[in-house]
């Protein structure tokens, strides 16, 4: 299942969703609407009349991009999915690019779609978003001493079994901070994360979610969980994150 968390993207969805179904066929839809005032809701309502292959879960407000995902991967998990992929509706993650992370899969228990490796690219972004975004994986991967290269990638694939693993119920993390939390818990928990290079293209429809709030969010959490985590290791006592 893939999930589509959407905010007035009343533009993007019809799109985005069709590109999904022609890329992956097979694959369901979960659009994860925050009771958008531009009619996005209504829109996937109509697709899913017209396509049992999509599904709308209509949230009550906007709550953010981590809440939306966690209620579309309880969703799935519970209608029985066994693979849940993340994925924006703004067509900044190419669908066409779906079929190999999915194929990464099959050798791993979470990929992600990454920037920041080589064969990784974005098109159309100004340099001062490039800045944010390196700086914020490079200052999430030295704190939290893991080895993945775009902590704050929102292109992933799940396996349903580290989904649970990784104590979804604890998290509160959002925007930013809910991609690095999620890759951080997976690592921690011993599951095996890959990434595979993915083409990013800024949205061309629409206005970005992106914040001085969401970044500064990720900035103190990331450094008090490497701080948690480093006491704990001197301290000897276990990481509430392991297994």
């Amino acid at each position: 299942m893939v999930i589509i968390p959407t905010y007035n993207e009343a533009e993007n969805i019809k799109p985005i969703v069709a590109r999904v179904r022609e890329s992956v066929p097979d694959a369901h839809i979960l659009v994860a609407d925050d009771n958008s005032p531009d009619g996005t809701g209504k829109v996937a309502d109509e697709l899913a009349a017209e396509d049992d292959h999509v599904k709308v879960l209509h949230r009550k407000g906007k709550e953010g991009l981590g809440a939306a995902y966690l209620a579309g991967f309880r969703w799935g998990i519970e209608h029985g999915y066994g693979v849940l992929v993340e994925m924006d509706a703004d067509g900044s993650h190419q669908p066409e690019e779906l079929p190999r992370l999915l194929t990464a899969l099959k050798g791993a228990d979470l990929v992600i779609g990454s920037r920041w490796v080589p064969g990784g690219r974005i098109v159309n972004w100004p340099k001062s978003r490039e800045f944010i975004s390196r700086g914020g994986s490079t200052y999430s991967r030295l704190l939290l001493d893991v080895p993945i290269r775009d902590m704050t990638a929102g292109y992933r694939a799940f396996r349903k079994e580290t989904l649970e693993g990784i104590g979804m119920d604890e998290v509160a993390s959002q925007g930013y901070c809910f991609q690095i939390d999620l890759a951080w818990r997976a690592i921690k928990a011993g599951f095996h994360v890959i990434e595979v290079p993915v083409t990013f293209i800024e949205r061309e429809r629409g206005e970005s979610k992106m914040s001085r709030d969401i970044v500064t969010e990720a900035a103190w959490r990331v450094m008090s969980w490497g701080v948690g985590s480093r006491v704990n290791k001197v301290l000897g006592r276990k990481d509430s994150r392991e297994s």
